[in-house]
């Protein structure tokens, strides 16, 4: 609706620098909001025609876009643009943006840089045309790839990056960069995409058949890494599933902090059933999400749990969320909520399971739903989405949320495959 359109534009047009100054800090956990948003998204958003929609940055006043889709449209359904993989659009005014890079292959992880720029995770091999495996540089005015940046991968791909403290980490399921011996997680200049040859956090994974990092995020004050995947083991230490570093200095150090809940197996097949990891914004708590295709009142597959971050030694789940056997693949966590998004049916579901149904006190919020973050019960705000495979990504931004997926129907309108909700 139109006046939803304009109270989301409104907090941008007045505080510009917010907009900046979170545009150059994505690992600093989500951007903490006032409030819960609206389940009236905004009108002027783009609409992805095909594919998924997997991540997104936030560059100055340009929203990028990354994925796996050939075709993209105006908000108005009138104009369709060839765009491969990745597409930029006005976070204003929802205008696509004339970028348009070619990179051949999906694109998994953004990271807004500096002097315009943005930071591309995937699993590509070229861009425009040029050799780069899996990372690369490129200008939002007008998509040139930055030559100077020459980071590579070998093979696999990146699923996540994120910049903190002029530093740029990555995972995925490398087993090196530039020809250096790196595991799943590296940490690279931002200028020229070195490897920091100080910092090896030497993940592994006996008996899984490649190590990888699915996920990370970096708490708000820089200090913490948590990394989530198919790993078994950090620096020598045992981290099944979930590992904490202190990278606050030139070395990846593990930190005291672990948890053993996810030793439990889920479906046969998972290497990893843990998809996302956010910290708060206050970087006092985290927040998993799995999949596993596994349902009981005590499994950790199908959740979301929280975990308190500080301390050392085994931590159990504050809270653990159940869907009662649908996946959760995206968080975000803003203060008032945690936002979780899959193909969930169910919250509130511990004792429901994928064939049986809904158990008792079972709440519907199809897609996408809100928690409390204290409780982890289900919050009334329900939206609604298509449920298809899930959400990938949520951006919290001044303004509200995006959200990134592989379907078209978000707040019980036609928004394909992204969208933003308000701020109330």
């Amino acid at each position: 609706m139109r006046r939803r359109l304009i109270a989301a534009i409104l907090p941008l047009l007045v505080l510009p620098q917010l907009v900046l100054l979170h545009a150059a800090s994505p690992a600093a956990a989500d951007l903490a909001q006032p409030s819960i948003v609206s389940t009236n998204p905004v009108d002027n958003t783009p609409h992805v025609l095909d594919g998924t929609v997997w991540t997104v940055a936030v560059v100055g006043d340009t929203v990028v876009v990354g994925g796996a889709f050939t075709r993209v449209q105006d908000s108005a359904r009138k104009v369709t643009y060839a765009r491969r993989n990745i597409f930029a659009y006005g976070l204003r005014d929802g205008a696509i943006r004339s970028f348009a890079p070619q990179v051949d292959g999906a694109v998994y992880a953004l990271a807004a840089g500096p002097s315009n720029t943005v930071y591309v995770g995937g699993v590509f091999k070229t861009v425009n045309r040029v050799a780069q495996r899996g990372l690369t540089r490129l200008s939002v005015a007008n998509g040139a790839r930055i030559s100077s940046f020459i980071a590579k991968i070998n093979w696999g791909d990146v699923r996540a990056m994120a910049i903190s403290a002029n530093r740029l980490y990555v995972g995925g399921t490398f087993s090196a960069i530039n020809g250096r011996a790196r595991v799943g997680l590296a940490r690279l200049s931002i200028a020229n995409g070195a490897v920091d040859l100080g910092f090896d956090p030497k993940l592994s994974a006996p008996g899984i058949p490649r190590t990888r990092v699915e996920h990370f995020d970096i708490s708000p004050d820089g200090r913490k890494l948590v990394a989530v995947g198919a790993l078994l083991r950090a620096n020598g230490h045992d981290r099944t599933q979930i590992a904490m570093y202190d990278v606050s200095g030139a070395a990846a150090v593990v930190t005291g902090w672990y948890t053993d809940v996810y030793k439990q197996r889920c479906m046969a097949g998972f290497d990893t059933y843990l998809r996302q990891v956010k910290f708060s914004p206050d970087g006092q708590y985290l927040v998993v999400v799995a999949t596993g295709r596994a349902a009981s009142p005590t499994s950790m597959c199908d959740s979301a749990a929280r975990f308190e971050a500080t301390g050392d030694g085994a931590h159990s789940p504050t809270w653990v969320q159940r869907t009662g056997g649908d996946s959760l693949y995206a968080v975000a966590v803003t203060g008032p909520a945690v936002y979780v998004g899959g193909h969930q049916r169910y919250l509130d579901n511990p004792h429901g399971t994928d064939t049986g149904g809904p158990g008792p006190g079972a709440v519907s919020r199809p897609g996408i739903g809100a928690l409390d973050p204290a409780t982890g019960r289900a919050l009334p705000w329900n939206p609604t989405r298509s449920r298809g495979v899930g959400v990938r990504v949520f951006l919290a931004v001044p303004g509200g949320l995006i959200v990134g997926s592989d379907t078209t129907s978000l707040g019980r309108e036609y928004h394909g495959r992204i969208g933003m909700f308000p701020l109330s």
